[in-house]
């Protein structure tokens, strides 16, 4: 199974980070390619990634204040994206952890792009707080 790890400091307490990491209203302002999302129950929720109105991709959120980690996996193919976050004084430490299944590799390098413009995009906004 193909898998990647990124990381990035954020200027930012974890509490704005973790706002905006485990809501998925959010993530249009943060991650790239989601246009739009729809949210669930219980996790639950819908994402159209952008330029594809009539594409929408179940998704399904988990998150634990506990350790400060959210995981998103989705539900149409299967790629999962696990969030971690560690307070470092007044910034955050973020780790995303990627996986791909065998039948989605051909995905790997789009998604590595993606992931690492959603950790600029995410630090920045939790900065801006």
């Amino acid at each position: 199974m193909p898998e990647f790890s990124m990381t990035i400091q954020a200027q930012a307490p974890i509490e704005d980070v973790w706002k905006l990491l485990h809501d998925p209203s959010s993530f249009p302002l943060w991650w790239a390619g989601m246009e739009t999302i729809e949210p669930g129950r219980d996790g639950a929720f819908t994402m159209w990634p952008t330029g594809y109105p009539d594409f929408p991709m179940a998704q399904r959120l988990d998150a634990s204040s506990t350790d400060q980690r959210v995981t998103i996996s989705c539900l149409v193919s299967y790629l999962e994206f696990v969030w971690q976050l560690a307070p470092e004084g007044d910034t955050t430490h973020i780790d995303v952890q990627v996986r791909i299944p065998e039948a989605e590799a051909h995905r790997l390098d789009g998604q590595r792009s993606t992931v690492a413009e959603s950790l600029v995009n995410l630090a920045a906004l939790a900065a801006d707080g």
